[in-house]
């Protein structure tokens, strides 16, 4: 989704800035692109990439959580248990300060249940500024599709959904509500 919402900004004209990390997708031509491995690089280059942006679009958190402890060669085999230890990665999207802000946050929230409470959660706890929510309980849409269903969740409680269709086209139609909410935030500041 990332991907195809980056190529509807470039065709829209918009200077975009993709940070992504191993994708087998080609990298959208125009696009500013920054790859990245781990969750701290992308918290890094999140943060440096918003002192230049009027929009973030954050399509997809890297993970929760990461290993506490990284080994630096393969680790042999043995015949006793192995226990991971995880500790939680940083969240980026609550790290970005709703009062210092000059630029929308649109977070995503993927859901296997309840959709709208989590999707509302988040928009709150988050202080995005819209939440674009589907649901990855099926096959058919979502992560592992080319198609998506999503419902966009506004801080003025109001909602718009985009019913399935192609992940391109799904893209267009959010470049033109994230358009329409900058040009409006425009308009608050004068």
């Amino acid at each position: 989704m990332g991907y195809a919402i980056a190529a509807a900004a470039l065709a829209a004209g918009h200077k975009v800035t993709l940070i992504s990390g191993p994708a087998c997708l080609p990298k959208p031509v125009g696009a500013r692109f920054v790859s990245i491995t781990t969750s701290d690089e992308l918290y890094r280059e999140v943060h440096r990439a918003i002192r230049k942006c009027d929009a973030l679009v954050m399509c997809a958190a890297v993970a929760d959580y990461k290993p506490a402890k990284v080994q630096h060669r393969k680790m042999k085999k043995q015949k006793k248990s192995f226990a991971l230890q995880l500790v939680p990665t940083q969240d980026i999207l609550a790290s970005l300060s709703q009062r210092a802000r000059k630029f929308l946050v649109i977070g995503f929230a993927a859901e296997t249940h309840d959709l709208e409470k989590y999707a509302a959660k988040k928009l709150r706890e988050k202080n995005c500024d819209a939440i674009v929510a589907n649901d990855v309980s099926g096959s058919e849409t979502g992560m592992e599709s080319d198609e998506n269903e999503v419902t966009i969740f506004f801080r003025d409680r109001e909602t718009k959904k985009i019913s399935r269709a192609p992940k391109k086209i799904i893209a267009r139609e959010l470049v033109k509500i994230f358009e329409k909410m900058f040009e409006k935030s425009l308009t608050k500041k004068s």
